[in-house]
């Protein structure tokens, strides 16, 4: 009986296969969507050498020190000048507009000797009242660069510094974090979207009908369709992987093989969910609102777009057991942290209680049309 059972499960998923790389739509899902949303996503995340600022220089002053600051701020990687503006009242406006940040303006004083003949003086750092902390933040970077310049001409050594070390740590960029939620959401997104809508399809068509003819148990039937979505998760998974690292310079801390079992966990149980919710609905009408209903909370409070510790403490406490958060968090540990499958155990506890409730679902709530 066992026997018998597992040929009907092996033949089934060997047909969904099939079936599945002869479908053009599937295929454009499975692999050029999540490539699209990796590169979208990816490229708003991209490191590209640090922060920058869209400023306009306003020059009034004549001295030779004011003429240095201008030519060494053009060098500057941090300051993106726009040489075309050279009057204040023309700033302001195209600031006002958002086409800069800030606005910097030398007064023709700046950079004039002092009593000791030093030069000295003071720059003036606009900054729209809306948004001060854009201002701010550039007025202490150009204060930093003037402490320097001040220590220089004054010979006088500091009686308190700061010191800087290392973490040791390695250097990821900000796609190395985000990588693991745009993988988790993908991959929600292919089990509950893709299986809740290809159950009702078949049954719009009779082909559920058909089956039933056939001795094929409902259990057979879902576990054929998990498999056959399984090779498909694995693909769309490989696909994104290998694009991160490509493109984007994917830095991978952790061990290729966590990754693959971790990903195999993950998509079984997410795929139940789509099974789940196909086998139930009768018709593309009731899929599509469920599964945004059971969709749409996991992609905003798992730490898919941005990290749960800004949440509510209580929030976090609730999201600890949505089924996508310890998918979202292994794959963070192993990507980011350099974890193994085996530092995974309460994820992997959460994920294994969520398997055995959503497969049992699945099963009871199974309709043939």
């Amino acid at each position: 009986m066992t026997r018998r059972y597992l040929i009907g499960v092996r033949s089934l998923t060997i047909s969904y296969i099939k079936r599945f790389f002869r479908d053009k739509i599937a295929l454009f899902f499975v692999f050029l969507f999540p490539l699209m949303f990796l590169l979208v996503f990816g490229a708003l995340n991209r490191d590209e050498g640090g922060i920058s600022f869209e400023v306009a220089l306003i020059n009034k002053s004549q001295s030779q020190f004011a003429t240095e600051f201008v030519a060494n701020s053009k060098e500057s990687t941090s300051l993106k000048l726009n040489e075309e503006i050279t009057d204040i009242e023309d700033a302001k406006e195209r600031m006002g507009r958002g086409e800069l940040d800030s606005i910097i303006e030398l007064p023709e004083t700046f950079g004039n000797p002092n009593t000791d003949g030093l030069p000295s003086g003071e720059m003036i750092v606009y900054y729209e009242e809306a948004n001060p902390q854009t201002g701010k933040t550039l007025a202490s970077a150009l204060q930093g660069e003037l402490d320097v310049i001040n220590r220089k001409l004054t010979k006088v050594k500091d009686p308190f510094v700061v010191k800087t070390q290392s973490t040791a740590t390695a250097n990821l960029s900000s796609f190395d974090y985000v990588f693991s939620g745009l993988l988790g959401f993908s991959l929600l997104s292919l089990g509950i979207f893709g299986m809740a809508n290809s159950f009702p399809a078949e049954k719009k068509t009779g082909a559920l009908r058909r089956l039933r003819v056939a001795p094929i148990g409902a259990s057979q039937l879902i576990f054929a369709n998990g498999l056959s979505y399984l090779v498909s998760g694995l693909l769309s998974a490989a696909t994104m992987v290998i694009a991160a690292l490509v493109i984007f310079d994917f830095n991978m801390r952790g061990d290729y093989l966590s990754l693959s079992l971790f990903v195999i966990i993950s998509i079984v149980m997410l795929f139940g969910f789509g099974l789940a919710i196909g086998g139930w609905a009768k018709n593309e009408n009731q899929a599509a609102p469920l599964s945004n209903i059971v969709a749409f909370p996991m992609m905003f409070l798992s730490g898919v777009f941005f990290p749960r510790f800004l949440m509510p403490e209580w929030l976090q406490m609730v999201t600890d057991y949505l089924p996508l958060t310890p998918v979202v968090d292994g794959l963070r540990e192993i990507t980011a942290e350099g974890a193994t499958i085996l530092d995974l155990g309460p994820e992997l506890a959460i994920m294994a209680g969520w398997i055995l409730v959503i497969y049992f679902v699945a099963i009871r709530v199974f309709r043939w049309e």
